[in-house]
């Protein structure tokens, strides 16, 4: 797992910033989705709660991922951003992932928001790069 730099993850757990995951099904078909309310804990692992949704599907046939995630919109060269890489190494459907994700939603956007998470996921970082990387 690369080490992930302390101002990405503030950037990432950040609210307010723009999240945008990007998966693909068994055969390749791409599907990228907006989420605001993915966190990178302390061990570097992405954790994010997901309704019954194309993404969610995608992570269950095919676990690997990237989150691009920007301070602002609209998007520009100069908008502080980072790329991450990940792969799926947990989809909890009930249990104390999925509980947190739950009560957590509960408590910033309310029940009814609560109720729409099907599933708590939990990712490794295989790579993280800067939005803009011209190297």
């Amino acid at each position: 797992m690369p080490q992930i730099d302390e101002s990405v993850r503030q950037m990432i757990n950040q609210p307010g910033r723009v999240g945008v995951l990007a998966t693909a099904d068994a055969a390749g078909q791409p599907n990228v989705a907006y989420f605001g309310t993915p966190q990178l804990n302390e061990k570097g692992e992405l954790v994010m709660g997901l309704g019954e949704n194309r993404s969610l599907r995608n992570l269950e046939e095919n676990p690997k991922a990237a989150f691009f995630v920007v301070t602002k919109a609209p998007v520009d060269f100069q908008t502080p951003g980072h790329r991450l890489y990940l792969e799926a190494t947990e989809i909890q459907r009930q249990g104390p992932v999925v509980d947190a994700i739950r009560a957590a939603l509960a408590e910033k956007l309310g029940p009814d928001a609560a109720k729409m998470i099907q599933a708590g996921v939990v990712f490794k970082v295989t790579g993280a790069r800067p939005l803009v990387d011209m190297g």
